[in-house]
């Protein structure tokens, strides 16, 4: 009889190629887009290699793709030169590549799940760090180095050192106003951008269970942020619910079999974890970050704390230096503080769920006039969906932008920036210097905040707008 084992190390466990050091690993599922595929399919060439399992190999554009009217085409000449090269290699390779035109188009981390191709129990891998994402459905997910897709490409395998486990439980109901953005930030506000290092963090309780795939996704899509290298959530029916019936999902006596199996990879009784910690849900509320990583959080009624109360000199330079950056002052409320823009999007909250929630906050509202608000879509079947419920239709009559499915203002691609000294709500995942344009101001929060934010022209507290 074994001895009882975590989520992580019975998926660990059965990916096992050789018991090394590192650990070499097989690979169910490679997902791909332009960034950081260039390099590594021109590193397969040189080698005269071709892609080993391309049936187990997806791509998409994502990050480069405009999200303003396609027929534009391409203003970023890098931009274009990497969506062509991908489209090249995928025909060379033959790769299954959602296109341009492609109705199943979208952000990466978006597109796996709701294709059904991202499944419990798999290794998922991909070269981008939010690939951490698909860990909701109880894979393991791990972002990857430009040399390590070549090598995927080239044998499917992974060499990876063991990781340790970090329980991450939360118990309760969330309060009205409070989403899973907040709960992510105020995890990663306590543990520090540093605290997952060397982890995988296991989400648990009650808080957990009780949200929808879409929000377990923004939860685990955040784990990065805090250091860790992955993110899971237990499957459940939640899950097995979400994919039932899509393109890619077991079918028939392959579903019961599926099925079967995932209940098998919840952490068993009695399984120990490296680290621990258990969260009140009814005491979280709405987030929102002040500074320039994403640990420099706090709840949305708080102020910017005073770096002079900081004993740790490295701490207390870090918070003078984010907030001369976001030229903000020690004890000032963000409440009220002005908003130029507001992005609502990215792989972190761009799907139907998010896109629902905003709307309903502004819906027969009007988005203030000194404030542009763009809201895009995470893939484009979110956005055909989110038409059909006339969403669309709710952000346009409050004064937003719908766009294109793309990572857009994410990164500041093809034009989707922040001028610089402007200040900028996001409910993307990382406000670091210049990440939304050069000299740009980010604060990171959650789609409800967004949306109430954008109404005021300024930051708002969601709850105040209820009813």
């Amino acid at each position: 009889m074994t001895d009882p084992r975590t989520l992580f190390e019975k998926v660990w466990d059965s990916h096992v190629v050789v018991d090394s050091d590192p650990t070499l690993l097989y690979v169910d599922l490679h997902l791909v887009h332009e960034v950081t595929s260039p390099q590594a399919f021109a590193g397969l060439n040189a080698s005269g290699r071709k892609v080993r399992r391309p049936d187990l190999t997806v791509a998409t554009v994502d990050h480069g793709i405009p999200t303003t009217g396609r027929s534009l085409g391409i203003r970023d000449p890098l931009s274009k030169k990497q969506i062509d090269a991908l489209l090249q290699n995928c025909r060379e390779h033959e790769i299954t590549m959602f296109g341009l035109d492609d109705p199943r188009q979208g952000i990466v981390h978006v597109v796996g799940p709701e294709q059904g191709l991202t499944q419990p129990g798999l290794l998922i891998v991909c070269g981008d760090s939010h690939t951490s994402t698909h860990g909701a459905f109880g894979a393991i997910a791990l972002g990857i180095g430009t040399s390590q897709v070549r090598d995927v490409l080239a044998s499917q395998t992974l060499a990876l050192d063991p990781l340790k486990v970090r329980r991450i439980r939360v118990d309760g109901t969330l309060a009205p106003g409070v989403y899973a953005t907040d709960v992510i930030l105020d995890v990663i506000r306590r543990l520090g951008v540093k605290g997952g290092v060397g982890h995988a963090y296991e989400y648990a309780g009650s808080a957990l269970a009780a949200m929808t795939m879409d929000e377990r996704m923004t939860i685990c899509n955040m784990s990065i942020e805090g250091g860790a290298r992955a993110g899971m959530i237990a499957p459940d029916e939640t899950t097995f619910e979400y994919l039932k019936g899509r393109e890619h999902s077991p079918k028939g006596a392959d579903w019961d079999q599926a099925v079967a199996y995932w209940k098998t990879l919840p952490t068993d009784e009695g399984a120990t974890y490296d680290k621990s910690i258990v969260l009140n849900a009814a005491d979280l509320e709405p987030m929102i970050t002040y500074g320039t990583n994403p640990g420099m959080g706090m709840k949305i009624t708080e102020r910017v704390p005073d770096p002079a109360k900081f004993s740790d000199a490295n701490q207390k330079l870090a918070l003078e230096k984010a907030l001369a950056y976001m030229g903000l002052q020690p004890g000032q409320a963000l409440l009220g503080q002005k908003v130029d823009v507001v992005f609502i999007g990215s792989c972190t909250n761009s799907r139907i769920s998010d896109l629902r929630q905003a709307a309903e906050m502004l819906k027969g509202r009007k988005v203030a006039e000194s404030t542009r608000v763009m809201v895009v879509p995470g893939s484009q079947e979110i956005k055909k969906q989110a038409e059909a419920e006339g969403l669309d239709k709710v952000f346009k009559d409050a004064g937003a932008e719908w766009r294109e499915a793309g990572c857009s203002l994410c990164i500041a691609m093809n034009g989707d920036e922040v001028p610089a000294g402007q200040y900028c709500i996001s409910t993307s995942n990382r406000n670091f210097e210049g990440r939304q344009g050069k000299g740009s101001r980010s604060f990171l929060a959650s789609p409800l905040t967004a949306a109430a934010t954008a109404i005021n022209g300024s930051v708002t507290d969601p709850r105040t707008l209820f009813g």
